[in-house]
C-alpha cells in the first residue's frame, strides 16, 4: 500500500479531528493531546508496516525539523496571546521561573543522570538540559486564552509566559551538553560557551526579536493609519513573519526560539488592543494544531514500536521524580516571596508540561555531536513525556475550573 497516501489520509483524519477536540476536552476534562497519542499507538499496533516507523533513527532530521516548526509556530502565537506588557514587576513569576525554577530543574537532573542512571556528564546534562523547559505546544489547555481576552490569572500567565521564554533559554545548556561532548579542553570550552553560547546568542536573538516586533508593528499600524493605505487582514501574516524572524535570527547565530517569541509579543504590544491580533493568532493556533495531531499520532507509534525498549526501572523512577517532585519543588520555590496565592503556586509548579520542545533538543544534540548511551536518552525523555501528557492530560482542565471558582476574580495588569 502507498504510505504517500497513508500519511496524507492519516494527516487529514488528524486535522479534522482537531477541529472537535477543544469542545471534546472542555466537556470531557481529558486533554486531546492524551487521546491523540492513544490513537498513534492504536494505529501503529493494528497496522506496524503500513506507515513509516515512528522511531528515532541516525538520521533524525525529519524529527528535527517537524518539531522545530511547531516549537517555532507554537512560540509566535504564544507571544501575540500575552496581554500583560513586560516589566521585570509584572513578569516576576515567569522570570522567577526561568531563572531559578529552571535551572534547579536543569542542575538536579543532571546530578540524577549521572548518579542514578550512570549517565556521562555531557549526556546527563542534556538530559537535564532537554527536560527542564515547559512546553509551549502541550501546555495549552494550562495557558491564557486569544488576545484581549480579559480575566487570566496568574497560573495561566506564568505557565504561558514561562513557555514562551525557556524553551529559547534552555537552549545554551543544550549547547554545553554539545561542546562538553565534542571538546577535549574543557577549560576553553566554558569560556567559549560562556561568551558566545549564553551571552552573544541570547543578545542577537532578543536584539531580532524585539527590533522585528517593532518593525511589524509600525508596517501593520502605524504606516497605514498615517498614510491611509490598506491594513492586511489574513492570519498567515504571522507564520510568514515567523518565518523571516526565525530564519534571519539562525543565520546571524542567534536563538530563533527567543527572538520569535519576543517578536510576537512585541508586536502583540504596539497595538495591544486591535481587533487584527485575534486574526494573527487564530491562524497560529489552526496551524499549530494541524501538525500537533500528526506528531502526536508519530510518537503515539513510537511508543509501541521498541522506544521504551531501553527504559529501566531507574529510567521510569527518574520520569518520575521530574514530574512529582524536582519541578514542582522547583516552582514552589521559584515562587516563595512573591504575593502569589499557595494553591496558584502548587499549580505553577505542577504544570510544567514536557513535550515537543524536549524532542527537539535531543534530536538536534543528538545530531550535533556523539553522545554516549543515545537509546537510553531517547527512552527516557519518551517515557517522561508519556508521563507528562497522562498526568497533566487527565488533570489540567479540572485544576485550572478549580482555581477559576476558588480563587477571587481579578484582572491581571495590562
Amino acid at each position: 500500500m502507498d504510505q504517500y497516501l497513508l500519511v496524507m489520509l492519516l494527516a487529514g483524519v488528524a486535522s479534522l479531528g482537531m477541529s472537535f477536540m477543544p469542545a471534546l476536552t472542555r466537556s470531557t476534562g481529558i486533554s486531546y493531546s492524551l487521546i491523540y497519542v492513544a490513537l498513534g499507538a492504536g494505529i501503529y499496533l493494528i497496522w506496524p508496516e503500513a506507515l513509516p516507523s515512528p522511531l528515532p533513527g541516525g538520521d533524525n532530521k525529519l524529527i528535527l525539523h517537524l518539531t522545530e516548526l511547531i516549537i517555532i509556530i507554537s512560540l509566535m502565537g504564544t507571544g501575540i496571546k500575552i496581554d500583560r506588557s513586560f516589566s521585570f514587576a509584572k513578569w516576576s513569576s515567569p522570570i522567577r521561573l526561568i531563572l531559578v525554577a529552571m535551572i534547579l530543574c536543569i542542575a538536579v537532573c543532571t546530578y540524577l543522570g549521572m548518579v542514578m542512571l550512570q549517565l556521562a556528564l555531557p549526556s546527563a546534562l542534556l538530559l537535564g538540559a532537554a527536560l527542564a523547559p515547559t512546553d509551549p505546544v502541550l501546555a495549552s489547555d494550562v495557558q491564557v486564552g486569544p488576545p484581549n481576552q480579559g480575566l487570566k490569572s496568574e497560573t495561566r500567565f506564568a505557565l504561558t509566559a514561562e513557555a514562551g521564554l525557556n524553551d529559547g533559554l534552555a537552549f545554551p545548556f543544550t549547547w554545553l551538553a554539545i561542546v562538553l561532548a565534542s571538546a577535549a579542553r574543557e577549560g576553553e570550552v566554558l569560556w567559549h560557551w560562556l561568551g558566545y553560547h549564553l551571552v552573544l546568542k541570547i543578545g542577537i536573538g532578543l536584539l531580532m526579536g524585539w527590533g522585528s516586533g517593532r518593525l511589524a508593528g509600525t508596517m501593520l499600524f502605524k504606516v497605514p493609519e498615517r498614510y491611509r493605505i490598506g491594513k492586511p487582514t489574513d492570519g498567515f501574516l504571522a507564520i510568514s513573519l515567523m518565518l523571516v524572524v526565525y530564519g534571519m535570527t539562525e543565520l546571524l547565530h542567534g536563538y530563533g526560539f527567543v527572538a520569535v517569541f519576543l517578536c510576537g509579543l512585541t508586536l502583540r504590544h504596539s497595538e495591544k488592543g486591535h481587533s487584527y491580533h485575534k486574526e494573527l493568532h487564530s491562524f497560529t493556533d489552526q496551524i499549530e494544531r494541524l501538525l500537533l495531531g500528526i506528531l502526536l499520532i508519530f510518537f503515539g507509534g513510537s511508543l509501541v514500536s521498541g522506544i521504551l525498549v531501553p527504559l529501566s526501572w531507574k529510567m521510569a523512577l527518574f520520569a518520575l521524580a521530574l514530574l512529582l517532585l524536582i519541578r514542582p519543588l522547583s516552582g514552589v520555590v521559584s515562587l516563595a516571596g512573591t504575593g502569589v496565592h499557595w494553591k496558584e503556586k502548587l499549580a505553577i509548579g505542577f504544570f510544567g508540561i514536557r513535550g515537543m520542545g524536549s524532542i527537539y533538543y535531543l534530536a538536534f544534540a543528538l545530531g550535533s555531536a556523539k553522545f554516549s548511551g543515545a537509546g537510553e536518552l531517547w527512552a527516557t525523555v519518551a517515557f517522561t513525556i508519556l508521563l507528562s501528557v497522562v498526568l497533566h492530560g487527565l488533570t489540567a482542565t479540572a485544576a485550572i475550573r478549580h482555581l477559576n471558582l476558588s480563587m477571587p476574580k481579578k484582572r491581571t495588569p495590562s
